[in-house]
């Protein structure tokens, strides 16, 4: 339990000092320096999980496995939803995600809710880039706390 505390902390320290200095340098709603936090991050964390687990068969393995164990890693629970085309498209829904639950389920803290997603952007996507998948990764909050991570893989 004080693990998790912990972790909400420091993301809240996290995205209150990159805003903070987005304001003071007059970027506003740069969050690139939150989302390289969490690229880095999830690039480092997907590491220590699949040490000493086979090769994924296809991407959609490898998506199922961010949505279980990576998710039940940092986040506690599974990804609620996953949806995919087939085609490189995926989208996990979070019903309650941890960081938009401590806000208001109001309508006027969805314009600051992009703060509060951008880490675990940059960390869906850290993790898939060390499995190999290169792709862009966004999130979309249409009623707190859900919210979708949209996983467009970019083929070369």
């Amino acid at each position: 339990m004080a693990d998790e505390a912990l972790y909400e902390f420091l993301h809240s320290e996290l995205v209150g000092y990159v805003t903070e200095k987005s304001a003071r340098e007059n970027k506003k709603d740069d969050l690139s320096a939150l989302e390289y936090m969490g690229f880095s991050s999830g690039y480092r964390i997907i590491e220590r999980l699949t040490k000493e687990r086979p090769r994924f068969n296809d991407e959609l393995d490898t998506v199922k496995f961010i949505c279980t164990d990576l998710w039940s890693t940092i986040y506690k629970k599974q990804i609620d939803n996953l949806r995919t085309n087939h085609q490189g498209v995926y989208v996990l829904h979070d019903c309650a995600f941890r960081f938009l639950s401590k806000l208001s389920s109001g309508r006027q803290y969805l314009e600051s809710a992009p703060k509060y997603v951008a880490f675990t952007c940059g960390l869906i996507r850290g993790a898939l880039a060390n499995l190999g998948i290169k792709c862009l990764v966004t999130a979309e909050v249409q009623n707190m706390p859900g919210c979708k991570f949209h996983i467009q893989v970019q083929r070369s």
